[in-house]
């Protein structure tokens, strides 16, 4: 039997993308002493969150965005071997496109 990750209410699970293949966007972050941001894909989003006035906020990201997220804050786990983060919506910095310089 697989055993699968669903986040729950606007939380993002995100698989990391090793140091060797931050290829997205040439991104250079840097190093100021301070703890740089974590690069990932999301791989599943959950279906969002009620306000305090009772009005659904659907999740603003989609699966297969390729994302920044900060190490400090965000939630790691081990789930069947691999490395996955845990966010909220709302704590993702910024979202990397890859444009096409032609």
């Amino acid at each position: 039997m697989s055993k699968t990750l669903k986040p729950s209410n606007d939380r993002i699970i995100i698989k990391p993308i090793d140091e060797g293949e931050k290829t997205y966007g040439n991104i250079v972050i840097p190093d100021m002493g301070k703890e740089k941001p974590e690069i990932g894909e999301v791989i599943a989003v959950g279906k969002g969150r009620m306000s305090e006035f009772g009005h659904f906020i659907p999740v603003n990201h989609k699966v297969g965005q390729v994302v920044l997220v900060p190490k400090i804050g965000t939630l790691r786990i081990d789930f069947e071997g691999e490395e996955y983060y845990i966010a909220q919506d709302k704590e993702i910095l910024a979202v990397i496109n890859e444009t096409d310089n032609e």
